[in-house]
Parts: structure tokens; C-alpha cells; sequence
């Protein structure tokens, strides 16, 4: 006969499930902004703002801005042998800053925010040095690249402040 030695799950293993209360659902409204040419439409909760608006407050939506940049930037890149490992690179940490940062918005404890925005910096660092490879590659990129590697520095500057506090 086989023992084993089994616990009944305790509250702080096994996380409680409860359904909220009675609350009606509410939904915002969905703006679709598509450019024609490209086929490439984007979900927005806002109505489309101008292209000369300051950054967004927001880190979240300023953090996704970036990486739908990225995306676009990386279809304008060449495809080649070389290139198609940058432009693998750049879209993974580009646009996994922003992901990163939704899981940090949503940390349970500081240690755990500390070590997701830590991520958060250093993908941010790496999107930077892809973005550098790209430009040596392909230096008819370099003022697009140049916008976006601020871009990154930029975030980069707020997520460390941010882990640090």
C-alpha cells in the first residue's frame, strides 16, 4: 500500500474564486482606425487622436504605441537571410515591452513589480541594440529608426525610475 502524504490546499495556495457581484457590464466604445493602403487596422478605446498630440500620459497605451511601431517599421526592413533574424528580434522585445508592462500593472506584491519592470528596462535596452543592428544593415532606415530608438531610451528612462521607487 502506497502512502502519500497530500495537504488540503490552503487559502494562499489556490486563489479564491468568487463571481462579483450583480454589477450590469460595461463596455467602452471601440474605435476601428484602419490605413487602406496597408491593410492594418488597429483597435483603439479612444477616437484617434492627431499625429502632433504630446505622448500619452498613460504608460500602458504610450508602451502599446510603441510596439505597433515597431510592427510597422519592421515591414518596411528588407527581407534577407541577416535581416530576417533582426526583424524576428526587434518585434519579440519591441512589442514585449509593452506586454511586460501590463503584467507589472498587475504585480500582487513591490518585489514582484521590481522584478517585471526589470524586464520591462531590459527589453526596452535590448529593442535599442536591434534597432542599431537594423541601421548597420539597412542605413536607408536610419531617421525612422533613429525616432524609435528614443523612443525606447525614453522608456527605458521611465520604466528604470519606475523600478527603482
Amino acid at each position: 500500500m502506497v502512502s502519500s502524504k497530500l495537504q488540503a490546499p490552503s487559502s494562499k495556495q489556490t486563489p479564491s474564486i468568487k463571481p462579483q457581484e450583480s454589477s450590469p457590464a460595461v463596455f467602452s466604445l471601440v474605435w476601428w482606425e484602419g490605413e487602406l493602403q496597408e491593410d492594418v487596422m488597429v483597435l483603439r478605446e479612444e477616437p484617434p487622436r492627431d499625429s502632433a498630440a504630446p505622448h500619452p500620459f498613460d504608460l500602458e497605451e504610450r508602451t502599446a504605441q510603441f510596439g505597433e511601431a515597431i510592427v510597422k517599421f519592421s515591414k518596411k526592413i528588407p527581407r534577407n537571410p541577416t535581416n530576417n533574424r533582426l526583424i524576428e528580434q526587434l518585434v519579440g522585445c519591441g512589442t514585449s515591452v509593452g506586454a511586460n508592462y501590463c503584467e507589472a500593472n498587475e504585480a500582487v506584491s513591490k518585489k514582484d513589480f521590481r522584478n517585471t519592470a526589470g524586464r520591462c528596462v531590459k527589453e526596452a535596452k535590448e529593442t535599442g541594440y536591434f534597432l542599431r543592428m537594423v541601421v548597420a544593415s539597412e542605413p536607408q532606415l536610419a531617421e525612422e529608426a533613429r525616432k524609435l530608438y528614443r523612443e525606447a531610451k525614453e522608456l527605458l528612462l521611465i520604466l528604470s525610475s519606475m523600478r527603482k521607487r
